[in-house]
């Protein structure tokens, strides 16, 4: 049974910065890219990053370039999100989601190419 646990939203002022983890099991983790999507009330699920199973290429949505990293550690099936300067419309929850070998921004930026999703962290960032 493939379950991926996202952990590490909170509240944090206008600024601030949070770092998400995605733990996975279940799968083979070395073999899927994983990626961060959130979804605000009444908005569509929006790409935020994404990284390749061997952490050779990362992608990121232009709305948080600079600002956000993503990284991996396939040793401990984990996955993360640091999120610095963070603004109001970061305000979500943020879903990681996991896809074999996926590559190509077209691809990883797209929610039916992964085939698993966690229950989801809740971002709220204050002005």
């Amino acid at each position: 049974q493939v379950q991926l646990v996202e952990s590490g939203g909170g509240l944090v002022q206008a600024g601030g910065s949070l770092r998400l983890s995605c733990a996975a099991s279940g799968l083979t983790f070395s073999s899927s890219t994983m990626g961060w999507f959130r979804q605000a009330p009444g908005k569509e699920r929006e790409f935020v990053a994404a990284i390749t199973w061997n952490g050779g290429s990362t992608y990121y949505a232009d709305s948080v370039k600079g600002r956000f990293s993503i990284s991996r550690d396939n040793a401990k099936n984990t996955a993360y999100l640091q999120m610095n300067t963070l603004e109001p419309e970061d305000t979500a929850v943020y879903y990681c989601g996991a896809g074999r070998k996926l590559i190509g921004r077209a691809i990883v930026g797209g929610t039916s190419w992964y085939d698993y999703w966690g229950q989801g962290t809740q971002v709220t960032v204050s002005s």
